[in-house]
Formats: C-alpha cells, sequence, structure tokens
C-alpha cells in the first residue's frame, strides 16, 4: 500500500477530513496528516468487518499492542499503515496517550458505551493540528473537537451553540493548522462534495468553524 493506497483509504472512510487534508500546502505534513488519519480508518472499519463484541475488541487490542513499535520507531515490517503512523510520530514527538485513548473508546462503543467525544474527536484533532503546526496548540482546539464529536454523533443543536466558544479559542491557532481543525465547520454531514468544499474555502478564509 503507497501514500496514495493511503490516500484513496482516508478519502473512502472519512471525506470530510481528506477534503480539509488538501489545505496542507507542505506535502510531508499532508502525507503524515493522512497516516495518523489512515490509523484511524482502520480503527473505524473494525466493527464493519466483524460482528461480535469480543471478536472486535480483540482487533483493538492488536491495535494496542502495536503502539509498543510505533512509539519505538520499530513498526511491525510490511504494515504500511504502522510504518507511516511511526514516522509522523516520531517526526512531530506525537503522544502515546490520545492514540491509545482512542483505541480504548473503538472498544466501549462495541460493548454498547457511549461516545467519549475527547478520546474520538478532541485527541486525534489535537495530534493532527501537532503534526501541521508542532505542540503547544492543544487547548485552542479542544473546542473544535467537540464541535466535530456533536456533528457526527447527530447533536447538531449542541455544535452550533458551542461554535462561538470554540472559534474565540481558535483565534490562537497557528493558520498552518487550520486544515486541522476546519472539518468542524462541515455541519451537514450529508452536503454534496463541492458544497463542502465551498465551505471549507470559508472557513479556512475566516479561520472559524
Amino acid at each position: 500500500m503507497s501514500l496514495v493506497d493511503l490516500d484513496a483509504q482516508v478519502r473512502a472512510a472519512d471525506a470530510d477530513r481528506w477534503l480539509a487534508s488538501r489545505f496542507v500546502a507542505d506535502e510531508g505534513r499532508r502525507a503524515d496528516l493522512i497516516a495518523l488519519y489512515a490509523f484511524e480508518a482502520e480503527l473505524m472499519a473494525i466493527p464493519t468487518r466483524v460482528t461480535q463484541p469480543l471478536l472486535a475488541e480483540m482487533r483493538y487490542r492488536w491495535w494496542a499492542d502495536q503502539m509498543d513499535g510505533v512509539f519505538s520507531n520499530a513498526p511491525r515490517i510490511g504494515h504500511p499503515v504502522l510504518e507511516a503512523l511511526t514516522g509522523a510520530v516520531n517526526r512531530h514527538g506525537l503522544e502515546r496517550a490520545p492514540l491509545e485513548a482512542l483505541i480504548e473508546a473503538h472498544i466501549g462503543r462495541v460493548h454498547g458505551e457511549a461516545h467519549d467525544l475527547d478520546a474520538f474527536y478532541v485527541g486525534p484533532m489535537q495530534a493532527a493540528v501537532q503534526v501541521l503546526a508542532g505542540p503547544g496548540h492543544e487547548a485552542a482546539v479542544v473546542g473544535a473537537g467537540r464541535v466535530r464529536g456533536l456533528i457526527q454523533t447527530g447533536r447538531f443543536g449542541e455544535a452550533r451553540a458551542l461554535r462561538r466558544e470554540a472559534n474565540m479559542a481558535l483565534k490562537a491557532l497557528p493558520t498552518a493548522a487550520f486544515p486541522a481543525v476546519a472539518h468542524a465547520a462541515l455541519l451537514d454531514p450529508a452536503a454534496p462534495e463541492p458544497v463542502k468544499r465551498l465551505r471549507l474555502v470559508w472557513a479556512s478564509l475566516r479561520g472559524r468553524v
């Protein structure tokens, strides 16, 4: 699986974030962002491949075990997502805790637990921002991550109510990092791609979601 394949994987699994990633000018950072999103795409796909919660949990535990290799710069050879993720982690000093929290949140979901918005959306968004602009911007994107989570879980009224607070915090975010949060501006998951592209352009120009 090549970088092109990873890009296609992300586009199929998460079109909103893939569209937002097109606004990253630096090709290397965009590739690392795609690696992070491809990892998430692998996790999202597990419940579609197995129907039993315990079997799904076993697959998630496998991914959790792979974090040792990812964070020691010794990924499983021949696994393109793990190899790409390892490169992104080491180039940008990403923290292990958010990735492990994401895996645990997925395990909770297959067992019927409620969405952990921070684990599913805030942590990954903070990691994506670090890929694009380095550390130190975690607080600026908490609100945007929660807006995205509320949208994804169908709580549109709550998402709209939180936007003003989220946008105030985003004023501290470097412009280069905005593609990591821009998808939070897509308040209509069912909108056609051309409409989403226009919305992302407008959000990027304003630096607001």
